[in-house]
């Protein structure tokens, strides 16, 4: 891919994951200025990433035989003039259900986005090219939730909100400097294609261990803001979006994805290791200041993106076909479990506390790491 190709896809990249967490680190401010309960502003989350859980089935279906560049074209411009449109309302219901709109098109972005790098990309690099778009992606997480309290804290938090939705229509508008990916060869998959990418023995285990890993990643994350504020020490938007930094270590691991499997010997065993930092890292959240939970963030995000930047890369090395069902599926339970973690972990965290909130956290990401420690098993067989 050319220079101008690439830097236009990580700008959409960088844009769309801005869109999905613009709104995570101010959720108490969305609390107290709507008067909602904390389980009405927490779902400003989920109610985006809700159709992210089903959506990348369909749109997997689409791009085995529609151009990913036509349908990121359109759902790029559509994201854009929905998130002005959020940025200029002002009633909770209304806001929601934009949210929920903006979710239908997000993975058709992300699902478009991986299937147009993996078709442009020389089958020898695939692993590197996925790992560093998933760097990208990263940085967008990052920027997204620290840009939105930055920015919240010295002009509203309408300002953000705005400035992304005109970017994404500009972007929406560079995208047609991109080459036309070739329509794969491929007669127009059924139910069977997908059960075919299921029943694969190490696909079907990255998938479920991916369900629990980012259950447990959008959960800490998604209140750890409320919890912040619980701790009395006036966390403002800025700060509260700092505590996200721990992200830069994630966008180190994914651009040296390759290194990581070859220090591990295979990326079945990398991705176990992966999901031991990630369970320790979790026990070190009980320690309420946030000095030990803002360096507890490098350790929790060196585990995640050690687990997911290699999976995915992972699941497309062993897709030598239907690779955009195999993307679609993997978005759709990562993502899936993410919407789950958004929302169901806060019953316990509003009942029981912060500390039974991290055991069973504790507990999800146990099991993710038993299925990542059984991949190395089927790989094993396999090899």
């Amino acid at each position: 891919m050319k220079k101008l190709e690439l830097y236009i896809i990580y700008g959409c990249t960088i844009l769309t994951i801005c869109t999905l967490y613009a709104a995570q680190p101010i959720q108490p401010l969305f609390e107290s200025q709507y008067e909602l309960s904390k389980f009405q502003a927490a779902i400003f989350t989920t109610a985006i990433m809700l159709p992210l859980g089903i959506a990348p089935i369909a749109y997997g279906y689409i791009l085995e035989t529609f151009s990913a560049k036509k349908m990121l074209q359109v759902a790029l411009f559509a994201l854009g003039v929905l998130e002005v449109w959020f940025a200029v309302s002002d009633k909770y219901v209304i806001l929601l259900n934009i949210r929920a709109l903006q979710g239908l098109l997000i993975p058709a972005i992300l699902t478009s986005l991986m299937s147009y790098i993996s078709a442009r990309s020389d089958e020898r690099f695939i692993q590197q090219a996925i790992g560093t778009y998933i760097g990208i992606t990263i940085v967008g997480g990052f920027a997204g939730r620290f840009f939105s309290g930055l920015f919240s804290d010295i002009f509203g938090w309408r300002f953000f909100f705005m400035l992304l939705g005109v970017l994404l229509l500009i972007f929406s508008y560079l995208l047609k400097n991109l080459k036309s990916d070739a329509k794969p060869n491929f007669a127009k998959p059924n139910r069977s294609d997908v059960l075919k990418v299921m029943k694969h023995p190490l696909n079907m285990r990255i998938y479920a261990a991916m369900f629990g890993i980012f259950f447990v990643f959008q959960a800490l994350l998604n209140f750890i803001p409320f919890e912040l504020r619980n701790l009395g020490e006036g966390f403002e938007g800025t700060k509260t979006g700092f505590i996200y930094a721990g992200y830069a270590v994630g966008l180190l691991v994914s651009l040296n994805a390759s290194k990581i499997i070859n220090l591990a010997k295979s990326p079945a065993k990398a991705t176990f290791i992966g999901s031991i930092i990630y369970l320790i890292s979790i026990q070190f959240f009980h320690i309420q200041s946030y000095k030990a939970m803002f360096l507890t963030m490098f350790l929790f995000c060196l585990g995640m993106f050690i687990v997911h930047s290699i999976s995915s890369g992972y699941i497309n090395a062993i897709a030598s076909s239907r690779k955009g069902i195999a993307n679609g599926l993997y978005i759709s339970f990562y993502y899936a479990g993410g919407t789950v973690g958004t929302f169901l972990p806060g019953f316990l965290y509003e009942s029981a506390g912060w500390h039974w909130f991290l055991y069973l956290l504790t507990l999800i990401a146990t099991i993710s790491a038993g299925l990542l420690f059984s991949l190395r098993q089927s790989e094993k067989r396999l090899s």
